[in-house]
């Protein structure tokens, strides 16, 4: 199993049935975080570096610079992109998430996407932009925005995350997302799934939302496994 999104202060107790974990930055304090956590346990973390769409006091050029320094380092850009839910400066947010962009096209690494109430204008912003990857982390655009995102490329997924074991919704959602595009996440220490909601998450619960997808593509545990980690292997590079 691979979590392909938790956000970690240290190792915490990750090992029990996790093959790799990808790590999220938030800000540029995760940035740096991950890239000690990433280099401290080289077989089991992978670091990504980004700045959200909601943190404004970092500054895109201090990220630009951690990057050019550590690219080899990492596996991703991100977690970066828009997040309209509020009325936060919405023109940042754009420079921001392009300037990320940027950094994931020059050194051909995959984004990690945070779309919040903002599909359509984060899609329409990649268009710009030519041999992109990436996830929309946890997923939420809905059945109709599915195609959009396929239509990106063929190097883009959907991350799904322990919400899909308690919103119907989202299970109706993951049976129009095809096998090949979907990769799971925590979102560790948030939503964690059923039968440990309320709780604090940890990367280990990942196994819960792999069981859910496989019950809902009507598969056994060890078949969905195997489709899942290898996508999530495709777009991060993993060995």
């Amino acid at each position: 199993m691979i979590d392909t999104h938790a956000h970690l202060d240290t190792l915490c107790d990750i090992d029990r049935g996790v093959d790799k974990i990808i790590l999220a930055a938030s800000s540029m304090k995760d940035s740096k975080n991950n890239l000690i956590l990433g280099e401290k346990y080289p077989e089991k973390l992978l670091a990504s570096l980004g700045i959200h769409p909601m943190e404004n006091q970092d500054s895109p050029a201090e990220l630009e610079k951690l990057v050019d320094e550590n690219y080899k380092k990492i596996v991703a850009i991100g977690e970066c992109g828009l997040d309209f839910s509020s009325d936060f400066d919405k023109e940042k947010q754009i420079i921001v998430f392009k300037k990320q962009v940027e950094l994931a096209q020059k050194y051909k690494l995959p984004l990690i996407i945070h779309a919040r109430k903002a599909v359509d204008e984060t899609v329409e912003i990649l268009k710009e932009y030519k041999n992109l990857s990436g996830v929309f982390h946890c997923y939420a655009g809905g059945n109709k925005r599915i195609k959009k995102i396929i239509d990106l490329g063929e190097n883009w997924y959907f991350g799904i995350d322990g919400n899909l074991t308690y919103e119907d919704g989202l299970v109706e959602i993951v049976k129009n997302i095809p096998k090949d595009r979907l990769i799971l996440e925590t979102d560790c220490p948030y939503l964690t799934p059923v039968p440990f909601r309320g709780e604090i998450n940890s990367p280990k619960n990942v196994e819960y939302v792999y069981k859910k997808v496989a019950e809902i593509w009507g598969m056994s545990f060890e078949e969905t496994e195997k489709i899942i980690d290898a996508n999530a292997k495709i777009l991060f590079s993993i060995d």
